[in-house]
């Protein structure tokens, strides 16, 4: 056996370890509560519990956690060791089956978007069984959801597997009118592409900005960035292929499946990306993931930077999430077959997701909607703001033919009668990858492009899923009740197809042209997250997520307060941020330079009065006009903040969008423009050239 499979979900309380350790009965026992979606019995979870400990003090473990994932979009643990008093000053190693299944954190401090007082500190986590116990930091972590006192979910896990078993069972109605009665279940299938940069920890910690912000408020672009090209998918820097590697192992051993890495487009930028496999362990394993990049970055005197746009001027980083659904017999309900009954499934299936994005885009857009994401989309490497779906030529084709009822003109002519005649063959990859594009058809799976690096990948994920829940269930509704099945599937995919062909766009999304192409189509187009999320509470969005169970109102409606606040705070810290640097670093630095300079002329002056001076002046002038700029910026900046209106939580985004956010552009124009004129030993910040190139 290889060093690789013997690693491999090493420290991880999976399937292969409950067989070795848990009785018969114990383990089919937890595998029928996982099939039928019921709480675990006591004494199973008693016998779990027990099996769990003995299986993590033998790995090293101490402590046990609840691990969570709250609204703050990263992970939470509170850990407690495994000792108990036993007498004469002794302690015994215990872990409870009610430890197992249930804890109680503090949940004052978490947000909670008005659901509950701040001093209403209860809060439960509760086991989640389908997703696998772990190892990390000598503590047992278990995976659980997070809810208030009164039963409100304050995470994101609960609303994520809500949506799966929403989705599951109206895709189930739908593949038994087409006669299929095996499949019990269906699963979304995701592999969340991550990408992140790399760079120096010395120079890190030298920038105020990186340490509080993720991302760099201040810098000049250097001379040499991206344009070369010379980076993507070059030769790993010593330095990086080490971190790689260890990165590998140490995400293999918590059963990360880590497959893909390489160097990314901008200096300094690389990517990871996975296998495919189910949403709640994809979303679970993405978070491990990030914290490991961080943890594994320190150990090699580097700092991973996940921040959407670390760097101006260069590529940001995007999370690109492939969205698949999945029988548990082993169908991809997004591939075409190569039968007329699997055709006119995918059909089916394919005109759900089309339906979906396009009623649900503002909804889409809203999921990816952050401060960070904001400098990225619409550049040169992510999709713009507009909400569409790339189909390709080939599919866009039979499309076409099913809408106007004509022969499909491809490799061979054909007429499409669904469900009867076979579907031309559609290849995985059936056209160029069209890489504007937020949602791409890729053969077997959409890719959604949108999402930022940072962010956790349920929240889309949960929108994803119910957008095809609903559809589902109402396409279910009309072909349950029809007298020919055959003749209404034809009807409803064809109708589908012709009411919501906008959203299907092939061309380049970085086209001004497609942005008046999109208005055209009635096409939404919020090109920052405070236009954006003003819609996020809309009742259409709450209406869907309360009819499917995933959120009740309040639910949904502290989400959206969250999101607002979280969004302001960034842009609030920032600007605090960029005030700090100005007048701490910075306008010091510039003022010693101007002394220098204006020493330099009085000397030259005083030595031969002949001696022109006129380059130092004019570099003077310049100094202090741009100084003087950038001062008064800094002030306007500085007065905005305390000046936030009254009103809603959309008020206010809206006041740090195009207000505080306008002045903090306006401000770091001049400091940038300082940084090309001032002696590098004298500008106090490390600069891009520093910071990107900064791994040997």
């Amino acid at each position: 056996m290889s060093k690789v499979t013997e690693l491999f979900g090493s420290m991880v309380f999976n399937e292969e370890v409950m067989r070795e350790r848990l009785s018969e009965e114990c383990y089919m026992g937890w595998k029928s509560c996982i099939a039928e979606g019921k709480s675990l019995p006591i004494n199973i979870a008693t016998e779990m519990a027990n099996a769990m400990k003995a299986w993590a003090i033998e790995k090293g473990a101490t402590h046990y956690t609840h691990w969570f994932q709250p609204m703050t979009g990263v992970t939470a643990e509170k850990h407690d060791s495994f000792i108990t008093p036993a007498g004469g000053g002794k302690v015994l190693m215990h872990f409870s089956g009610k430890e197992l299944v249930r804890g109680e954190p503090d949940a004052s401090s978490f947000p909670s978007g008005g659901l509950r007082a701040t001093f209403e500190a209860r809060g439960y986590t509760a086991w989640d069984p389908t997703s696998f116990a772990f190892i990390k930091d000598n503590s047992l972590c278990i995976p659980t959801v997070f809810c208030s006192y009164g039963g409100q979910a304050l995470d994101k896990k609960t609303p994520l597997l809500r949506s799966l078993d929403e989705m599951s069972r109206q895709a189930v109605r739908i593949l038994r009118l087409f006669g299929d009665n095996q499949v019990k279940k269906v699963t979304c299938q995701v592999g969340p592409e991550q990408e992140y940069f790399l760079i120096d920890k010395a120079v890190y910690e030298k920038r105020e900005d990186l340490i509080l912000t993720g991302r760099t408020l201040f810098g000049a672009r250097p001379p040499k960035g991206q344009e070369m090209d010379d980076h993507y998918f070059g030769t790993l820097k010593p330095r990086v292929a080490a971190y790689m590697a260890e990165l590998d192992e140490e995400l293999w051993k918590l059963g990360v499946l880590a497959k893909t890495k390489h160097n990314e487009v901008a200096p300094a930028q690389h990517e990871l990306a996975p296998i495919f496999c189910d949403v709640n362990t994809a979303c679970d394993q993405n978070q491990l993931t990030m914290e490991t990049m961080k943890k594994v970055a320190g150990r090699h005197g580097m700092v991973c930077l996940l921040h959407e746009k670390p760097f101006a001027g260069v590529n940001g980083s995007g999370k690109h999430n492939n969205y698949s659904l999945c029988t548990d017999t082993g169908l991809n309900l997004f591939k075409p077959g190569s039968t007329p009954a699997q055709n006119a499934r995918f059909l089916l299936f394919l005109a759900a997701f089309v339906k979906g994005v396009d009623e649900y885009q503002t909804l889409l857009r809203c999921t990816v909607a952050n401060a960070g994401n904001d400098h990225r989309l619409g550049a040169n490497e992510a999709p713009p703001a507009v909400i569409s779906i790339f189909l390709g030529d080939d599919l866009t084709a039979v499309v076409d033919s099913i809408i106007q009822g004509t022969e499909y003109v491809g490799q061979d002519k054909r007429s499409l009668a669904i469900g009867v005649d076979v579907l031309p063959h559609i290849p995985q990859d059936n056209t160029d990858r069209n890489r504007t594009s937020p949602l791409a058809f890729t053969g077997n799976k959409f890719e959604f492009r949108m999402l930022g690096s940072t962010q956790s990948i349920a929240g889309p994920n949960v929108a994803l899923n119910t957008i095809m829940a609903e559809e589902l269930q109402q396409f279910a509704d009309v072909l349950e009740k029809a007298e020919d099945f055959n003749s209404a599937l034809q009807t409803l995919i064809r109708d589908v197809f012709r009411d919501h062909q906008r959203i299907i766009f092939n061309g380049n999304g970085y086209e001004a042209a497609w942005l008046e192409e999109a208005k055209r189509r009635g096409l939404e187009n919020f090109s920052c997250t405070a236009d954006a999320l003003q819609h996020y509470a809309d009742q259409k969005h709450i209406d869907l997520f309360v009819k499917h169970g995933i959120y009740t109102e309040e639910e949904f409606r502290a989400r959206s307060e969250i999101h607002l606040e979280n969004y302001c705070k960034v842009i609030h810290i920032e600007a605090l941020t960029m005030v700090d640097m100005v007048k701490r670093d910075i306008y010091p630095a510039v003022c010693t330079y101007m002394r220098q300079v204006a020493d330099t002329i009085v000397s030259k002056k005083a030595a031969i009065t002949s001696i022109p001076c006129a380059s130092e002046e004019r570099l003077l002038r310049r100094l202090s006009d741009l100084s003087d700029k950038m001062m008064a910026a800094c002030e306007r900046l500085e007065a905005a903040l305390p000046g936030l209106p009254g009103g809603t939580a959309e008020d206010q985004a809206h006041y740090y969008r195009y207000t505080v956010f306008a002045r903090m552009e306006e401000l770091r124009v001049y400091a940038d423009e300082l940084e090309t004129c001032t002696p590098s030993t004298l500008w106090p910040l490390p600069s891009y050239c520093d910071l990107l190139f900064s791994v040997k």
